[in-house]
């Protein structure tokens, strides 16, 4: 409960000052480098910078979800309910890896660490920067909240993007037209280099479609 109540602490003194001027893409992926502020002890300060890197979201369902590993036994349950009351829902997945860079103690006042870095941006023109203030001891808490924010202003687009092109519809198997496009993606890259061929593989695997394009995989690596 202890643990529970300091995530709570730096949920809610996690402050975003500068958000990247453009959503998560929806047909790639978004690199995303923050300053995440911290404070150490009085007037001195701990400034973190790093990359967040978006993957491309990717269109799944509750029957794909349940063959995915690395979710909590609670996480995994939850996904067996949204299994069973509906396994062909569509719904979008973010994967996203962090890259820590640099991390350097300031012992200058907050507000022109702040001013600082705004300039830095500005004169940088990245439109894809964020400025963080966030919670020392549980600063990666902070990151996860700027992360989830950022998810959530980007849904909305994202979906509409997907659904402009169709890419929401389900076919007879259950399976997005978008995962269809994906696997046609990975058969090409298999075919240039075959080390991405338990790429493919696995994701046969998760939509249950490995039976469906068994010979096609092989006729590959036939000669």
């Amino acid at each position: 409960m202890e643990l529970d109540k300091k995530i709570q602490h730096a949920i809610e003194h996690t402050k975003v000052l500068r958000s990247p001027e453009q959503n998560l893409a929806t047909f790639g992926s978004t690199n995303i480098y923050y300053y995440l502020i911290t404070e150490l002890m009085d007037k001195v300060n701990v400034v973190r910078e790093g990359r967040v890197i978006a993957a491309k979201p990717k269109i799944v369902t509750p029957s794909y979800l349940i063959n995915l590993e690395g979710f909590s036994g609670q996480a995994r349950r939850f996904i067996e309910l949204m299994e069973s009351q509906n396994p062909y829902a569509p719904g979008i997945f973010y994967a996203y890896k962090n890259e820590p860079r640099e991390m350097n103690i300031v012992s200058e006042p907050l507000e022109q660490i702040i001013n600082t870095i705004n300039q830095q941006i500005d004169n940088q023109r990245d439109p894809l920067r964020a400025i963080i203030i966030g919670f020392e001891e549980l600063w990666d808490v902070s990151l996860i909240k700027f992360t989830y924010e950022l998810t959530s202003r980007s849904l909305h687009q994202n979906i509409a993007e997907f659904q402009q092109y169709g890419l929401l519809k389900v076919d007879e198997q259950g399976v997005p037209k978008h995962a269809r496009e994906q696997i046609e993606e990975l058969f090409k890259k298999v075919k240039d280099d075959p080390q991405h061929a338990s790429e493919l593989v696995a994701e046969l695997k998760r939509w249950g479609l490995f039976t469906e394009y068994q010979d096609r995989f092989l006729n590959i690596f036939r000669k």
